[in-house]
This record gives structure tokens, sequence and C-alpha cells, in this order.
């Protein structure tokens, strides 16, 4: 009997996939990716699709189509997937929004201590073999005891509000509704954006991208900010004005920003990889060994939920009615 078969577009680790290959075959991807061209040849035929953050868009939707029944999203993102496109050429959507707060969460505070206390600047200070190492160089910004702005208050943002109690700040949160429930879990105030923006000392962002997020912050934004504020996102490239944000930068008006996100990745604005200021990571919020392997887990499972006529968990689109 054949196998259902699973393309990956883009390499993930093998350890993730164990279950999935108990009942499927398996192709995967070059780790870099394909070309859009590859990309449409590749998933000819197939049966599902388990997707990394790889852009599926109409085009390569309508190539899978005839046989594909899941496009299955390894993380908790999904705007790399034309749902539409899915949807009419009834192709499930699903992915996996448990699986990823606690790590996104680590890697948002990461990147508030590595910005705050200038890490980036540091190490390469200590390799570089400069000595003596003066007390009035690369001196850093507290980061117990300031007050956290978080943009959003789902599961990530509570995640992060944890973490901060440690520290001892004063958290401020702004969505586009009031959360009473995460006020009472975090203990953080709501404000309006414009608030948030001028009183906090660091501002982390954790929303989805939709077209009012898009560009989120950008130049007005950042003018709100304080000369001293660091900026994080770990949420996703675009909800950030990387243009403004690196002249934002350039000229001071905030001291950093951390990013593990960006507007055309995996490429990155050439002025933000110049300033000593801005520490970068390749998407990384999610990628930890215990993340993959609860993902490939729970993604498998809903694969093999849609090869059985079953509605997966976690679907963007039941609507949808596979074939």
């Amino acid at each position: 009997m054949r196998k259902p078969r699973i393309f990956i577009p883009r390499a993930v680790v093998p350890e993730a996939l164990e279950l999935l290959r108990t009942r499927c075959h398996v192709d995967m991807g070059p780790v870099g990716g394909l070309t859009d061209d590859k990309l449409i040849e590749a998933v000819r035929g197939c049966d599902g699709i388990l997707s990394p953050v790889v852009a599926l868009r109409a085009e390569v939707i309508e190539a899978m189509a005839p046989t594909c029944k899941i496009i299955s999203c390894f993380g908790v993102g999904f705007d790399h997937v034309d749902i539409a496109a899915a949807t009419r050429n009834g192709i499930w959507v699903t992915h996996n929004p448990g699986f990823v707060t606690d790590d996104t969460a680590d890697m948002a505070f990461a990147l508030i201590l590595g910005v705050a206390r200038r890490l980036h600047e540091c190490d390469g200070y200590v390799r570089s073999g400069v000595k003596p190492w003066p007390m009035t160089s690369n001196i850093g910004l507290r980061v117990s005891g300031k007050i956290l702005g978080l943009v959003g208050s789902g599961r990530i943002a509570q995640a992060v509000a944890a973490r901060a109690a440690g520290f001892g700040m004063t958290l401020l949160y702004t969505s586009r509704h009031r959360n009473e429930d995460f006020e009472t879990r975090t203990g953080a105030r709501y404000a309006s954006e414009r608030e948030l923006l001028q009183q906090a000392d660091f501002v982390s962002l954790h929303m989805p991208l939709t077209p009012e997020t898009d560009k989120y912050i950008g130049k007005a934004e950042l003018e709100l900010m304080q000369p001293h504020a660091i900026l994080i996102n770990t949420a996703r490239g675009r909800v950030v004005d990387e243009q403004a944000l690196a002249d934002a930068l350039q000229r001071g008006a905030i001291a950093g920003a951390g990013l593990d996100v960006f507007e055309n990745e995996p490429r990155v604005l050439p002025a933000l990889c110049a300033l000593p200021n801005v520490l970068m990571t390749p998407h990384k919020g999610a990628a930890t060994m215990d993340g993959f392997l609860n993902m490939g887990r729970s993604s498998a499972e809903k694969i093999f939920a849609a090869l059985d006529g079953k509605l997966p968990a976690n679907c963007l689109n039941p609507e949808a009615r596979p074939a």
C-alpha cells in the first residue's frame, strides 16, 4: 500500500518528524528552501505539506491542489500561506498556536537583556583583544524595575509578563480591546498606544500580522519613544518599518533594538546590519529542540487527521472540503 507523501519545503530537524514517518513518506527541501519554480514542481502529487515559514502563494497551492489535503504550518504563524487559495482548492490549513509560547517568550526576554546590557558590543570588545577594559565603555541600561510595554495580550505577551515579574518590572499593555483577564494574570495596566510608547523603557511586540498591524511601528511611533528606550520584535517582521527603525537608531531617537523577525526574510536591511545597537537573531524564537519535537508531533497528528478525512485541530479554514 502506498504511503501518503508529505512534502516539507525547507529542512527541519529530523527528530521532529519521527512520528510523521511512521505513516508517511517524507520529502524535504534544502535548508535554504527552494525557488518558486522548483517549489511548484516539488509539491505536485503530495498528499500534505508540513510548512515552516516558506511562502506558499496561490500558484504553489494550485500545483498541489489535485492531491493535497492539508497544509500544516509548523509554528504558530500562518501569514506565509495564501489561505483563500487553499480554501478555494479544498485544502485545510492548520497551525500550532500553543507550542511556541515559552520559547518565544524566552527569546523576547533574552533580546531585552542582550540589548540593554549591550552584549553584542561587549562580546566584540572582548574578542578584539583591546586592553585595558575601561569602566566607562559599553555602559548598559538596567532592566530590573523598569517599565515594560507589551503590544498585545495573548499567550506570548502573558509569558513575557511572567518573566518580567522576576525583574520587578512595571507592566503596561495595549491591544485592540482591554483584556481584563490579562490584567488579572499579569498585573499589567492598560494604556493607549501613545501612552505606552511614551512611557515604556522597553517595548515588546506580540501581535499577529494583519492589514491593521502592517508597519504598526513606523516613524511617528518611534518618535514617541524615549531616547533610552529599546524596541523588541519577536512577532512578525512587517509590523515594523525597518527603514524607519534604522533611521531612528542612527539619529539616537531610541537606544537600541532586538529583532528576531524581519520584513523580507531572509534578507535584512543593510542599514540595520551596520548598526552596533541592534541585536539580531535569524527567526529563532521557537527554535529549541523541546519546541521542535512538540510542534513536530502536533503537526503530524493534524496531518493524520486530515488523511483520515477528519477536521484537524487548530484548522484556520474548516469550510474547505478536501477531496
